[in-house]
């Protein structure tokens, strides 16, 4: 791990592909249909598209790819907040953390720690998925809300 340039978040490539097209926060907003205050939480707040349709939008105005905006992490916040509402991206997150903290001594190599990062995010969906048979009804999203 070490050596290892940190990878850029969502915000910074949102930032750094914007400044480059030389368009300012606003032209970005408009160009993708959100507003100004959305591009700031996105570059200065850490926050991510709640509609995937968004990253499409992001990729298309910025002239990248959606993989490019995205790491895996971002990803999997992404569809935990889509399934699962604000609390399941706060979940997430803090699974996202604690395994960050296993690795803070350098012991796994880089392809090792993506394997457990991948694993822990598969159980978190899959045991949110399991849980759905025990959770009232007025609670759950439905597929129809859950993009909105």
């Amino acid at each position: 791990m070490k050596g290892r340039d940190p990878i850029m978040k969502f915000g910074d490539k949102v930032k750094t592909l914007r400044i480059q097209r030389k368009m300012t926060q606003e032209d970005l907003a408009k160009a993708v249909g959100v507003s100004t205050r959305t591009i700031i939480n996105y570059e200065q707040y850490d926050r991510y598209p709640r509609n995937r349709g968004i990253y499409s939008k992001l990729a298309e105005t910025l002239e990248t790819s959606v993989d490019t905006l995205l790491t895996e992490n971002e990803e999997f916040l992404s569809e935990a907040y889509e399934k699962y509402g604000r609390r399941g991206e706060i979940q997430a997150q803090s699974i996202l953390d604690q395994a960050s903290a296993l690795f803070a001594g350098g012991d796994l190599s880089e392809d090792d720690e993506l394997a457990f990062v991948h694993e822990i995010q598969q159980l978190y969906l899959d045991s949110k998925q399991r849980a759905k048979k025990f959770t009232p009804r007025k609670y759950l999203r439905t597929e129809d809300t859950a993009g909105e």
